[in-house]
């Protein structure tokens, strides 16, 4: 199934979008699409029969908001240097172990909403990665399988950096990445049942047109299952987290100088297979 939220900010409601491009209502059968629904079984299966039954109200989707298709983000934990490409474009050597860093709940947006280029920044960055939306409670799991097993289902996520911040001003990674509307999630929550094999989707994005980044998860350095796992060991996650699970090459920091950042007035686009697109329009905060 394909999940979303559709509404003003802050006023979503839930809704599913149907093989055939339909946007149906769900707000009839659910209160919201969060970590709780993720987590129930019957609900999840009251949706799909209804969608199957075909008697979920249609709604108009002419001028609609697409707002992140998950509701209640408890946490995100995010992956660095996690494509074996990513890592030699930045000479970077791939990490013996997961990179973990946080990007706060309250940096997640809507798919085409702004994003805003922080005061000061001369060094905004793009990244399309790969969201994992974790399903079951998961802790100290023993395998990659057990990992996959924990996932709800999948998203698309703009994971935008700021590298001065990140990189040059000492500490850690956390304010380059936590600055407002740094996180776009979605166009919709795609359950895992519809993503066989999460190591075969490729992922674009483009800057004003141009294609900046064409990569696959073939090429992650830790795959999803063991990325789950690998976390789980160190904090437990719970239905509604989101892992970020990394980037592959192509991002401005990658390029030879002078770096194209972005500014004001770009426009942001950016998919994964089967999972959807986005659109941004940048803009100054």
């Amino acid at each position: 199934m394909k999940l979303l939220r559709v509404g003003t900010a802050g006023r979503e409601r839930p809704a599913l979008l149907d093989p055939d491009g339909t946007l149906r209502d769900l707000s009839g059968i659910v209160a919201d699409i969060d970590g709780t629904l993720l987590a129930d079984e019957d609900a999840l299966g009251r949706i799909g029969s209804a969608a199957a039954a075909g008697g979920l109200p249609a709604l108009d989707a002419a001028g609609l908001r697409t707002g992140p298709p998950l509701a209640r983000i408890g946490k995100i934990v995010c992956i660095g240097l996690n494509y074996h490409d990513h890592a030699r474009e930045t000479g970077a050597e791939p990490p013996a172990e997961p990179v973990v860093f946080f990007k706060a709940p309250d940096t997640v947006v809507g798919p085409d909403d702004t994003v805003l280029i922080p005061r000061g920044s001369v060094k905004t960055d793009w990244e399309v990665e790969l969201a994992v939306v974790i399903g079951r409670t998961a802790r100290y799991l023993e395998s990659a399988e057990d990992g996959l097993a924990h996932v709800a289902g999948y998203a698309v996520a703009h994971d935008v950096s700021e590298r001065e911040f990140q990189i040059e001003r000492g500490g850690t990674w956390d304010k380059g990445k936590n600055c407002e509307t740094f996180n776009p999630l979605g166009p919709w929550l795609v359950t895992a049942d519809e993503v066989p094999d999460p190591q075969n989707l490729s992922l674009r994005l483009w800057v004003n047109g141009e294609l900046k980044q064409n990569g696959t998860t073939a090429e992650q350095i830790f795959p999803v299952g063991e990325v789950v796992r690998y976390v789980s060991r160190f904090m437990t996650l719970y239905p509604g987290d989101v892992v970020n699970t990394g980037t592959p090459a192509g991002v401005a920091m990658g390029h030879p100088e002078p770096k194209p950042y972005l500014r004001a007035g770009d426009v942001v686009e950016l998919e994964v297979t089967g999972l959807g697109r986005q659109r941004q329009v940048l803009a100054q905060a």
